[in-house]
């Protein structure tokens, strides 16, 4: 296993091979010849650096946690552009709750999907309660509903079985959720056979209404199911994968197929850094993405087979804690349908490279035209941009967004708090948050081996998320630890001079600095009396616009957050002598305020931690008879 990292020590590209010497060799043999992005790793790579493991998996395995630990820039890195929606159900709750939900996934929650569209799955819920009656509300209406003591519409219309009032007990929902797991599973046939056993007794027994109501749901199974085509036998699990490829990008299409159904499909684009076969790609396709905590079935489809599929297979196994199957299908249904799936990969890469073109060509225009009008040596791959915000010189916090060739990088985000400055003073303000953000640049560079020599390295306390350097041989991305090409703030001359300042305390005369004043959308330039004017139209104001906006965006947001976190004060908090542990004891117990000064002084003595005498002394804070503060000897 090798590493390959900057002049900075960030680890841009993680790769595997039984001889290095050789992998190495073919990297700075005739420069010409490598793949364009292998070029531009190389000439960014300044060291190389190694571990030696015993056998394929613990290769296999070493690779994709470096590959998520670093985000290597230069690796090949399944991601698409959006979250794809998951049927769960949230089994690790008292009473089940079937929802859509996206992003990570959770322990104790069964998934079903992913599916293209949200609509789809709303659809086949809304079929299914007819049958499977599971709750489906928040944690916030069914404690409503449970106060108030009456089910809500779904309970009154038969979609909820109501376990809020009470209607079923934990024990009975719970089998209908397990039995709503089991349908979606694919054994449905079950289901389906047993309430037609069910309307065929209610209709020998003459009991019409009932049997017109199985007979209902038996439809409503019936066209859940048939919005999921039958492609394979009942007994398939599997997953196909395929992939469309060209010199510089790949597209990669899923589906899975569960019960025989293909029950949801899912795509990335992704691009090729060395001149990689299919197999390869293969390879960190079923590492990524089955390690990332996507279930693994009995068999996976792929188009070409992993370089070590013994050891491909093996980690799989471990992973899915059972046998899987790695297999190139040849003939019949399985290979038609991979063939599907090939022209659906071919499809998403070339609506891909018709979005793409003119994204990379607009980017690339936008930084040079940058470049050019700020006359700066390089074109600026990564622009920090700073924003103070606050409310008549109240909760004076600041922003810091980054974009990396011309797109934002929220990973390397950061908020600050001021707290030296006092008032309105905008300032002072990005004085404070460039000092703040540069020395602890600097610190973490020494740290890193950088520099011999290091200024103040005052603590960044009150930076969000700042913490202290670590070793740099672990490769971990730090904080602060990248120094931006521009330095952007959102202002005329006077803040773009403050952040001049900073630098320059700091002894940092490598960076370029910038401000853009809002009203005729003006860059200045550090100790210009006039400023430059980038083209109304042009793509390089675009650009700073952007990114400016983005910076008094995620600013704005900081500010609301903390100004509504102060002026949230509950009336408990000005009875004297009652701490944070016992107002949070009360509220839990009580639910609401309200409730609390409807109880008895016995009834609030009942709340861990609170005396008679204490209960006497809140009630009468609250009701404005008395004063809580007689209660001197006791604290929270």
């Amino acid at each position: 296993m090798y590493r390959f990292r900057d002049e900075h020590g960030r680890v841009i590209y993680v790769g595997k091979a039984k001889s290095l010497r050789s992998r190495l060799n073919s990297y700075f043999a005739d420069f010409s010849t490598l793949h364009p992005r292998t070029q531009t790793m190389v000439s960014t790579a300044a060291r190389v650096d190694w571990t030696v493991v015993g056998t394929e998996v613990e290769a296999l395995q070493l690779e994709y946690s470096w590959i998520k630990e670093f985000d290597p820039r230069f690796n090949v890195r399944y991601r698409d552009d959006k979250s794809y929606p998951y049927l769960a159900v949230t089994l690790n709750e008292e009473f089940p709750r079937v929802m859509v939900m996206r992003g990570a996934k959770r322990r104790g929650v069964r998934y079903f999907g992913p599916y293209s569209h949200a609509w789809a799955i709303r659809e086949t819920v809304d079929q299914l309660l007819r049958v499977f009656p599971v709750r489906t509300c928040s944690a916030g209406v069914f404690k409503r509903q449970n106060r108030l003591d009456r089910p809500c519409l779904l309970g009154y219309i038969g979609k909820c079985s109501a376990p809020c009032v009470a209607r079923v007990s934990p024990e009975e929902h719970r089998l209908l959720a397990d039995d709503f797991c089991d349908f979606m599973a694919g054994n449905t046939s079950r289901f389906i056979r047993r309430l037609e056993g069910d309307m065929r007794e209610a209709a020998a027994a003459q009991e019409y209404e009932r049997a017109a109501r199985l007979r209902d749901d038996v439809r409503a199974l019936e066209r859940a199911l048939e919005k999921q085509a039958v492609v394979l036998p009942d007994s398939t699990d599997c997953d196909m994968v395929a992939f469309a490829e060209d010199e510089l990008e790949a597209a990669v299409q899923v589906f899975y197929v569960r019960g025989g159904r293909i029950r949801g499909q899912r795509g990335w684009v992704v691009d090729k850094v060395e001149d990689v076969s299919t197999a390869d790609l293969v390879e960190d396709f079923l590492l990524q993405i089955y390690g990332e905590g996507e279930s693994v079935p009995r068999e996976v489809l792929v188009p070409a087979l992993p370089p070590d599929e013994a050891a491909m297979t093996e980690l799989l196994a471990e992973r899915r804690a059972g046998p899987v199957r790695l297999r190139v299908p040849r003939r019949g249904d399985k290979k038609a349908l991979l063939e599907t799936v090939a022209r659906n990969a071919h499809e998403a890469l070339k609506q891909h490279k018709t979005r793409r073109a003119s994204d990379l060509t607009t980017r690339s225009r936008a930084l040079h035209e940058i470049q050019d009008a700020l006359e700066l040596d390089d074109a600026p791959l990564r622009i920090e941009c700073y924003d103070v915000s606050n409310l008549q010189g109240t909760n004076v916090v600041a922003s810091m967004v980054v974009f990396e060739d011309g797109l934002a990088r929220k990973s390397e985000y950061r908020r600050f708090t001021i707290k030296g400055v006092e008032g309105q003073d905008d300032v002072r303000s990005v004085h404070e948050v460039i000092s703040r953000r540069f020395r602890r640049y600097l610190a973490e560079s020494e740290k890193m081996g950088e520099l011999d020599a290091l200024g103040d390295t005052e603590s960044a306390e009150g930076d969000e998320g700042a913490h202290q350097p670590i070793d740099p041989e672990t490769g971990k991305p730090r904080r602060f630890a990248y120094p931006p090409n521009l330095v952007l703030v959102d202002g005329g001359p006077p803040q773009v001079a403050a952040a001049q300042r900073a630098l320059d305390e700091l002894g940092v005369d490598d960076i370029a600095v910038c401000g853009i004043a809002k009203r005729l959308e003006e860059l200045w330039l550090p100790g210009e009396d006039d400023p430059v004017i980038l083209p109304r139209n042009s793509e390089g104001m675009f650009l700073v616009q952007r990114v400016r906006d983005e910076a008094h965006r995620f600013a704005i947001a900081f500010h609301r957050q903390r100004r509504s976190k102060a002026m949230t004060v509950s009336e408990l908090d000005t009875v004297p002598g009652l701490g944070p542990a016992r107002r949070a004891a009360l509220l839990k117990h009580f639910g609401s305020v309200k409730r609390l000064k409807e109880a008895t002084p016995e009834q609030v003595a009942e709340v861990p931690g609170i005396g008679l005498r204490s209960a006497g002394a809140i009630l009468a804070a609250l009701h404005g008879t008395g004063r809580a503060g007689d209660d001197r000897g006791e604290r929270a």
